[in-house]
């Protein structure tokens, strides 16, 4: 494959099939792109050595995870950092297997893997280790939230080195299959890991009213996933007349008990990743961009842009390891927010939105919903779920969401959401009939919420009146699909466009087994899956 770059790990791809120019929609270089398939290479070497070895240490398994994430689309856009990312990876092999290095008569078995070799294999093998890949890059975001709060399950991060020794090595097609199925089983072990994290640092989150309005004076946005950064701003900025918004991915923080005591935790700013450019232009504050999700800053606002973990983008002040947000303080004081009080409005009109309907809220009132499904007033549950994207045709699920029939619940969670967070549908038995479950990670959530209910109805999860209206962009959402897959869960609409790493055969198997199919209206879609029979 004699291109520039060659990258189809995202919605946006060009033309469906793969960027192969000077950069990607994305924004990456194509030098970029070839070093994260340089530190792809190395961690697939860096997982041959483990399987030499006994046990995954871990130090070896927080490093496969944080070169994995720093892979992941829109997170590291700084070549500088990704060298020493890859220099970090072939230290730790360096570590496990010194002897190789010195070795006359070297066997290979711990060599780096040439991603040209994957891009260039048979279409099917290359269509599975790319859905392997992804899927275990998603996947290594979550554990890497839950790392930072001291978080890890031995299963998931062996698990890590296993797959990305299948992608290296594996070219059975039956044997791949299996493996990405196992993607999901474990993300669905990963994600619980987290919700335990989340939950047990920051206690369950719980239905929370949040403004849309920014007050005047200074202020940072905090965009991202990771609530440890938020925690430890909040700390910092405390007594300091400075007030924080979150953004995007990062509104669900506001359900959480332990960070709504800090009462300068005030709103939401802006909508989804994708809107930054718009959003943020001109912007009288810094932000602070805690995981991925990075659009390449405009000029008008690089001045204020910080950057924080595996997150970097050339120019940009990156906030180390030690934690000290001195540098987004002084320029929030400096730049001194808005005069006045800004009302600012969803993608609807709307002034506030509502999160927190996690799974432990929604079943707080299992009674009320099964009763409600049992009466007739619950005739369908919706979940429109996802990741947000640049692409047109996301306007469908704005669409999909306003023609759900008046006695269906719309459940939510990712920053697909944005789309249609801010409307008002009304209630069914005291209950919103729109609720959001949180961040992409919280798709456990939903996950519980459907299990409780198919054991409260004593049959199977396809068999409830359930339909899952999925918009996907990047590699969390590839692990999430899988999890679904593994679950058996069938008839799973996706869009805006099916993914570019899936050839006809493998996509014809998704169809076949699964049901999987892309969208095409709402009315149609909405028509078909009521038809269901659950």
């Amino acid at each position: 494959m004699d291109k520039n770059m060659f990258c189809f790990q995202c919605e946006q791809t060009i033309g469906c099939s793969g960027c192969t120019g000077n950069s990607g929609v994305c924004g990456k270089t194509a030098d970029t792109a070839k070093l994260q398939d340089e530190l792809t290479g190395a961690l697939i070497g860096l997982a041959r050595a483990v399987d030499s070895t006994t046990a995954v240490s871990k130090k070896t398994s927080q490093v496969i995870i944080e070169g994995l994430f720093t892979t992941v689309t829109n997170v590291n856009f700084d070549n500088a950092s990704i060298e020493s990312m890859i220099q970090k990876v072939r230290a730790e092999k360096e570590r496990l297997a010194p002897d190789c290095s010195k070795c006359q008569s070297p066997c290979g078995k711990t060599d780096e893997y040439d991603m040209q070799q994957l891009w260039n294999a048979d279409e099917d093998i290359r269509s599975l280790k790319s859905l392997i890949l992804f899927g275990i890059r998603g996947m290594a975001a979550y554990a890497y939230h839950a790392n930072v709060l001291n978080y890890e399950d031995d299963e998931v991060n062996l698990f890590f080195c296993e797959a990305l020794f299948k992608i290296g090595y594996e070219e059975n097609t039956e044997t791949l299959l299996s493996t990405v199925l196992k993607v999901g089983e474990i993300n669905l072990k990963c994600m619980a890991l987290l919700d335990k994290a989340n939950t047990e640092t920051y206690g369950t989150p719980e239905p929370t009213e949040v403004t849309l309005t920014v007050e005047k004076g200074p202020f940072i946005v905090v965009t991202g996933h990771d609530l440890k950064d938020l925690q430890l701003l909040l700390e910092q900025t405390s007594g300091k007349g400075i007030n924080i918004y979150t953004h995007g991915e990062m509104l669900p923080a506001h359900a959480y008990p332990f960070l709504q005591k800090f009462p300068h935790l005030k709103g939401n700013f802006g909508t989804a990743w994708q809107n930054q450019q718009k959003e943020f232009d001109h912007l009288p504050a810094p932000i602070l961009y805690t995981t991925n999700c990075l659009m390449p800053p405009k000029n008008s606002y690089a001045d204020r842009v910080f950057t924080t973990e595996v997150v970097a983008f050339p120019g940009t002040v990156h906030i180390d390891e030690k934690k000290d947000f001195t540098p987004v303080i002084e320029k929030a004081l400096e730049l001194g927010g808005y005069k006045e009080d800004q009302i600012l409005t969803g993608i609807n009109g709307g002034t506030k939105v509502t999160t927190g309907f996690g799974h432990a809220a929604i079943l707080s009132h299992a009674d009320t919903v099964i009763k409600a499904v049992k009466s007739g007033d619950i005739s369908h549950f919706f979940l429109v779920a996802g990741c947000d994207g640049a692409k047109p045709g996301r306007n469908y699920y704005t669409e999909f969401v306003k023609q759900t029939p008046s006695d269906s619940v719309i459940l939510t969670l990712a920053c697909g959401k944005f789309r249609f967070n801010d409307l008002d549908l009304g209630e069914i038995g005291g209950l919103p009939r729109l609720m959001d479950i949180g961040q992409c990670n919280d798709a456990y959530g939903a996950i519980q919420v459907a299990v409780a209910l198919a054991d409260a109805f004593e049959c199977s999860v396809n068999e409830l009146p359930l339909s899952f209206v999925l918009s996907w962009y990047e590699q969390k959402a590839v692990c999430i699909l899988l999890t679904l897959l593994h679950l058996g869960i069938k008839n799973i609409r996706l869009g805006p466009s099916l993914p570019a790493f899936l050839s006809p055969n493998i996509l014809n198997f998704l169809v076949e087994n699964y049901g999987i199919g892309p969208i095409t209206t709402p009315e149609e879609d909405i028509k078909t899956l009521m038809k269901l029979k659950f």
